[in-house]
């Protein structure tokens, strides 16, 4: 998948192209679908799948302090746009510039004049433009005027409840891992980088990676989980804690892993961990001798639940 960056990276170097765009949060079964159709919109054209996304929550900008937390990083979110069959990503800065397109500007300045769109397809709460001004059916009803034409795909529903990003970032702050899972079709991946800690794993036997994600990412909420870990070419099962190590004090909530059987050092190293089950809440305890009995008893349960891992 080809990647580009900015308005400045246009225009595309083909003659024609099927475009989707949206924020794409999360990548969930609702964004699969549209992602789907835009692919199969282009291969029935000959022509590239484009997909057009942002490297910020429009929130960030429009209502600073009340955008969400981000369940994907820029690079995850790319990673599985082209698992889905996207042939181009373009990734535009949001920025209150930005922000001040009219609709119009947006439709002539990237879709027409930028890639050269054929066809588009966007989901049907998708919104565009100051003021949100432009929708599905703007770019149906102005598309045949430059050159293109527009669908919509309809918003989906599981069990009766709609799959959105917002419904799976209240999922993750309660600690439910189940419906991330069936609104994604994956476990939930929270992706940093390791740190150096207070050290205080080493003297409760049971050393642990600790986490520097990007500030704009959501943690699951408090509590311990069973998962795996992966960094680079080691992947292991772990026993994940988010929360504040209340045990000692109180820290910034932050997430760590206890990487079983795996002894070295990946201090500096990209790690992503993956969620498998929620084992309990995270507590304080009156002794250390009795978080040490505490994360022995999650070692084993997060050893049964979790398959395997090696290198």
């Amino acid at each position: 998948m080809e990647r580009l960056h900015g308005v400045d990276s246009l225009p595309l170097g083909v003659e024609r192209s099927v475009v989707t765009v949206g924020f794409f949060d999360g990548v969930h079964a609702g964004h699969q679908a549209v992602l789907a159709r835009t692919v199969e919109a282009a291969r029935s054209r000959g022509a590239p799948a484009v997909a057009v996304t942002f490297d910020r929550h429009p929130r960030e900008i429009l209502t600073p302090g009340q955008e969400p937390r981000l369940l994907t990083t820029v690079e995850r979110k790319a990673e599985l746009i082209h698992q889905h069959g996207i042939d181009v990503l373009l990734v535009l800065e949001f920025t209150e510039a930005f922000s001040q397109w009219p609709p119009e500007d947006f439709v002539s300045r990237i879709l027409v004049e930028g890639l050269h769109a054929e066809h588009c397809v966007v989901g049907a709460n998708f919104t565009f433009g100051h003021h949100a001004r432009g929708d599905v059916d703007l770019l149906v009803t102005e598309g045949p005027a430059h050159g293109f034409t527009a669908e919509r795909v309809e918003l989906l529903e599981l069990d009766g409840r709609r799959v959105s990003s917002s419904s799976i970032r209240e999922a993750l702050a309660a600690g439910d891992l189940e419906w991330p899972l069936r609104a994604t079709g994956r476990r939930f991946v929270l992706d940093g980088t390791v740190v150096g800690g207070a050290g205080r794993g080493h003297g409760l036997g049971f050393p642990t990676a600790n986490l520097r994600t990007w500030p704009r990412l959501l943690l699951p909420g408090r509590g311990i989980y069973a998962g795996s870990a992966t960094s680079h070419e080691i992947e292991r099962v772990a026993a994940i804690d988010v929360g504040t190590n209340p045990t000692f004090g109180s820290e910034p909530l932050h997430a760590e892993a206890y990487l079983l059987e795996f002894d070295g050092d990946l201090v500096g190293r990209p790690i992503s961990l993956e969620f498998w089950a929620r084992l309990r809440d995270e507590e304080r305890f009156e002794t250390p001798d009795q978080l040490s009995a505490a994360m022995a008893e999650d070692v084993r349960r997060t050893r049964e639940i979790v398959t395997p891992v090696t290198d």
